[in-house]
């Protein structure tokens, strides 16, 4: 059965080379041709160096590049990529990346979210001397993951990013520490998408997602992105019989007509005692 988008055209507002990560999932998943539309710049909407803060949630900094992307274009589809970075959810002590996939349609006068999450590679440290660069630079997956630095700490505006290769980074350093007023150097990942392939994976893992609930028909009106919007918890203990912090109900919703459909969560029908409060405290 041929898809709705199959054949049609999205723009996909980047410079950092997120098309190839995106493209061929969506064209996959949908049918649909994915174009890079760069005749914007986006780091002017906010950098991962700091040098210009980002305006906004990150939802709305995605949407904001769909937007654009459609307008300066005159594509009636459009696909807005951001990428937030900060401590786990979980215990708050491991580097964490979020990405999220805005696709708008115009026509059917929808938003559908794209959302991948995972460990990152998003490290940062001050050195001295080119042995402790050297280590940073071992521990951080370099020159794959491409490194920045600045003199002194990580407020100077003065930086050097993109660092790709020993050379570049040997240069850099010498022009950091010739800058620097303690002879500290600060260097950290570069985050943006074509320097950091942690990221490139979570990006295309966002993709996949934003594909699954694209392929997804409302059973009212047959839009796209029928998908869970709330989840219930409550799931009864295997061994006690208590409710846990399991789903058990899932609230499924249109995003263009706002159709919803109530459903049992997927999985077995009790919760492993590891997430019982009573059994687990």
């Amino acid at each position: 059965m041929t898809h709705h988008y199959a054949g049609q055209r999205a723009v996909l507002l980047t410079q950092h080379g997120k098309e190839d990560l995106v493209a061929p999932v969506l064209r996959d998943a949908v049918g649909c041709r994915v174009e890079r539309f760069g005749g914007f710049d986006t780091d002017t909407l906010g950098t991962f160096a700091r040098d210009v803060p980002r305006a906004g949630t990150q939802l709305e900094a995605a949407r904001r590049k769909a937007r654009i992307g459609m307008s300066m274009s005159g594509c009636a589809l459009g696909l807005g990529s951001e990428g937030s970075f900060g401590p786990d959810p979980y215990t708050g002590l491991m580097p964490w990346n979020v990405e999220m996939l805005v696709w708008i349609d115009e026509a059917l006068g929808l938003e559908v979210v794209g959302l991948a999450q995972g460990p990152a590679r998003s490290a940062h440290r001050t050195v001295r001397d080119g042995a402790a660069l050297r280590q940073f630079a071992h521990e951080a997956g370099f020159p794959a993951h491409q490194l920045m630095l600045r003199p002194n700490d990580e407020n100077d505006p003065r930086i050097r990013k993109g660092l790709a290769d020993e050379a570049q980074l040997q240069a850099a350093f010498a022009w950091a520490q010739a800058l620097a007023s303690s002879g500290t150097v600060f260097v950290e990942h570069d985050l943006r998408a074509h320097c950091n392939p942690t990221r490139q994976q979570l990006i295309r893992q966002a993709a996949v997602d934003l594909g699954r609930k694209l392929k997804s028909l409302c059973p009212a009106c047959e839009a796209p992105g029928f998908w869970i919007s709330a989840v219930q918890g409550g799931r009864l203990c295997r061994d006690c019989g208590a409710p846990t912090r399991q789903a058990l109900k899932e609230t499924w919703s249109c995003a263009r007509c706002q159709h919803q459909s109530e459903q049992a969560s997927a999985g077995p029908a009790t919760a492993d005692p590891a997430h019982c409060n009573l059994c687990n405290p």
